[in-house]
């Protein structure tokens, strides 16, 4: 079927966006394209210069010698012309010979037009013309003119043959150009793909440096501080295990003692205030730890196949409160490669913030799972109050809490969310929060 005119268009236009786009990301082809002009402003420049030096300053050597071999080929023709000895010397010489007068009446390349080389039709004052017409002419006794010209050159003769031997050079040119920037830019490839492997965590294979230039000492950098920031991180996670073990010890003794004080009415109160505080403190140094660990992109998931719907089953029936929780679990669901421990987190986390913000609701919290292609989409639904939409884009941040009081009735520190989207994006998936109206529904997807 033929393709209407717009369409056409549409798709040429298409076709130089796509090339300006992609000529403005490429280093390389600005810099072929910069040197293309500057051959080109240079060719045009020295063929200038050149005509112009030899029109003014060599006209005035060039004439005498051109007048004089004119006075001596119009003489070895003779008066009358011989016709003869003009075709003789058009064949021998590289020029023209035209004769007009009362009894010869010759040319030796008819198919030109004489008049219109000598002097241009168009402009009756080109001095250019004129003067050529003075230099290249003569008159005999006998009433004859002769006009001399230039004959077929060498190079004229087969004209194809050259003018693809000149494009073919130029292509070649042109192709050894980019070869050879395309050799100096080499070392770009390689800075980004070291760029793209240090961003994964991937500390070891350093950038191969091919060049003892800017661009070599700027890869030699760039695995210098490559090497800086792997021992930052590992200095890093040090630390994080040093704390977890530092800190954990402490607790669970103050937890104990706390656990053995003298069981009195106002003891047992204190009892339990402090019991709480410190498993507050556990639970944050717990998230803080998790967070850094998946905050991390070399973060390591220990994967295992899960039937996703039997873990949703276990972590509901482990929860205080549970009989309040609806599941409604598809039963097509795929068996996915996951890390049982931090997804078995991820619903904790998430049905935790459902019972605490709408357990008091008319209707209990929901847990929709379903197939999505070859991924599972996981949704939990409280019918709470919900939160303000412009607060929807700051539930996922650390230490973000919509309560502003931080009052210890509605529980957290504000990690549960931002534990559950670093779980969800480690394992490939995403997690959105989006207000159902009533209530607050979070879709989790995973791959």
């Amino acid at each position: 079927m033929r393709q209407s005119p717009r369409g056409e268009f549409r798709r040429r236009s298409w076709r130089r966006g796509r090339w300006r786009h992609r000529w403005r990301h490429s280093l390389r082809l600005q810099l072929i394209t910069v040197f293309l002009l500057l051959a080109f402003a240079m060719t045009i420049v020295f063929i200038g210069g050149m005509q112009r030096a030899i029109s003014t300053g060599w006209r005035d050597v060039a004439r005498p010698l051109v007048e004089d071999y004119v006075n001596r080929l119009a003489a070895d023709i003779g008066s009358p012309p011989d016709v003869g000895r003009a075709q003789a010397l058009a064949a021998r010489l590289p020029i023209s010979v035209h004769i007009d007068g009362p009894r010869v009446n010759w040319d030796s390349h008819p198919d030109r037009d004489r008049r219109g080389w000598l002097q241009d039709r168009r402009n009756p004052d080109d001095r250019d013309g004129l003067e050529r017409r003075d230099w290249l002419s003569r008159s005999t006794a006998d009433g004859h003119r002769i006009v001399f010209g230039v004959g077929t050159l060498p190079w004229q003769r087969e004209p194809h043959g050259i003018g693809w031997v000149t494009l073919a050079a130029l292509l070649v040119l042109i192709w050894l150009a980019y070869a050879y920037v395309r050799r100096l830019l080499r070392p770009l490839d390689d800075i980004r793909a070291g760029a793209d492997r240090f961003g994964q965590g991937t500390f070891d294979t350093p950038i191969p440096l091919r060049r003892c230039d800017e661009l070599g000492e700027l890869a030699h950098r760039i695995n210098t501080m490559a090497q800086d920031i792997r021992g930052m991180l590992d200095a890093k996670r040090a630390l994080l295990l040093a704390l977890s073990h530092e800190l954990r010890s402490p607790l669970t003794r103050a937890r104990l003692n706390a656990e053995l004080l003298p069981a009195t009415a106002e003891g047992e109160v204190e009892r339990a205030a402090l019991l709480r505080d410190l498993n507050e403190m556990r639970d944050l140094i717990s998230d803080l730890l998790e967070s850094e660990r998946l905050a991390s992109p070399h973060a390591a998931l220990h994967r295992e196949p899960v039937d996703l719907a039997a873990l949703v089953r276990e972590t509901v029936a482990e929860l205080r409160g549970s009989e309040r929780i609806t599941l409604d679990l598809a039963a097509d669901l795929p068996v996915l490669s996951l890390d049982r421990m931090r997804i078995r987190l991820l619903l904790r986390n998430l049905l935790d913030n459902a019972l605490r913000h709408g357990g008091s609701a008319a209707l209990p919290p929901t847990v929709w799972l379903k197939r999505a292609g070859q991924d599972a989409e996981l949704t939990v639904r409280d019918f709470g109050p919900g939160v303000d939409t412009e607060q929807l884009a700051h539930l996922t941040e650390p230490f973000y809490r919509a309560d502003g009081a931080r009052q210890r009735s509605t529980g957290g520190v504000g990690l549960g969310m931002y534990l559950c989207r670093l779980v969800a994006e480690a394992h490939g998936g995403s997690l959105e929060v989006c207000n159902a109206e009533p209530g607050l529904a979070v879709t989790v997807r995973l791959a």
